[in-house]
């Protein structure tokens, strides 16, 4: 397979492209920064200077491309147009682009957010009608829509929370492990589910390889659900730790993410912990099932919670980040 991956310098899109590689694909990225993309380039990746809003590179990029793998986008911008320029506007590029270049297919990288919240005890298959609640998920929806109007042949992978070696965001939890709290939005019922980044990488891959893939929607995550205080505890686990679940309500947290909001526009930068946030944080349930993607792959997940974070606690120790 000949693979173009965007955003292959981020977490999701580097355990991308190392899978293909490992599995002996040819690989081409998209890279900003030369030093992100060194270890790209160790691995075998080509790596062509460029970003989402540069025609001419994209198009260079996904020139005898069999898959166009799109991962880049935004997770944190300071508003919605942000939100809509890379995610919406960047992937209208990537698709005209792969369209121009003549490659075969793209495989979306969405979010469980452009789906909404899941009703408690009921996880989202891909089919069901959207319900975005933050700018986040509006965004990412528009980018599905963006690529369902295409020519191209297009799969979406909506994946849940994503966790492993790399993560900057789990990396805060497991901070929090170690002086023996986990905070949780309101009681810590919120029901959650998760995908490891080598799991979600394979899952990518496969709906890549399958012909059974071709404009459908799939959520792509391991079958177990558990609560925001139960992530707490297995987080503190994975250290061999025990902790404090601290309960926010919900006015105290809408007044906690404001102030740090507030506080990263005045540093100049932006986070994920917004005012727009809380319409996540306090919703029943974010939970997907993988069924659907299992039964047109025979992809499933190899890590549960439990393993999944005892191999990220593993790395980061190792990379000295704990």
């Amino acid at each position: 397979m000949r693979a173009l991956v965007t955003g292959a310098t981020g977490f999701v899109g580097s355990h991308l492209a190392h899978a293909l590689r490992h599995q002996g694909n040819e690989v081409t990225a998209m890279a900003r920064s030369a030093a992100k993309a060194e270890a790209l380039i160790q691995a075998g990746v080509r790596v062509i200077p460029g970003d989402l809003h540069d025609s001419k590179a994209l198009q260079h990029a996904a020139e005898q491309q069999d898959v166009v793998f799109h991962v880049a986008g935004l997770v944190a911008a300071r508003n919605e147009a942000e939100f809509m320029m890379a995610n919406c506007e960047g992937t209208y590029n990537v698709m005209a682009a792969a369209e121009a270049a003549g490659a075969r297919r793209l495989v979306l990288v969405s979010s469980l957010a452009a789906a909404g919240p899941a009703p408690r005890g009921a996880p989202l298959s891909g089919d069901e009608t959207p319900r975005p609640v933050t700018a986040y998920g509006r965004s990412k929806l528009a980018a599905e829509m963006v690529v369902r109007r295409g020519a191209l042949p297009w799969s979406i992978v909506r994946p849940p929370i994503v966790y492993g070696p790399r993560d900057r965001e789990i990396l805060k939890v497991f901070r929090l492990a170690q002086l023996r709290i986990a905070p949780v939005f309101g009681d810590g019922a919120q029901e959650l589910s998760a995908v490891h980044a080598g799991d979600l990488a394979g899952a990518l891959i496969a709906v890549g390889s399958s012909p059974a893939t071709f404009a459908r929607t799939y959520t792509a995550c391991h079958p177990e659900v558990f609560t925001t205080a139960d992530f707490g505890r297995a987080v503190g686990a994975a250290m061999g730790r025990t902790v404090a679940t601290v309960r926010i309500p919900g006015m105290v947290g809408r007044a906690v993410l404001s102030v740090t909001e507030a506080a990263a526009r005045i540093a100049g930068r932006t986070t994920i912990l917004t005012s727009d946030k809380a319409n996540e944080f306090f919703q029943p349930a974010w939970t997907g099932n993988p069924l659907p993607l299992t039964r047109d792959t025979g992809w499933q997940a190899a890590f549960d919670l439990k393993q999944g974070l005892a191999d990220t606690y593993r790395w980061y120790r190792e990379a000295g980040w704990l």
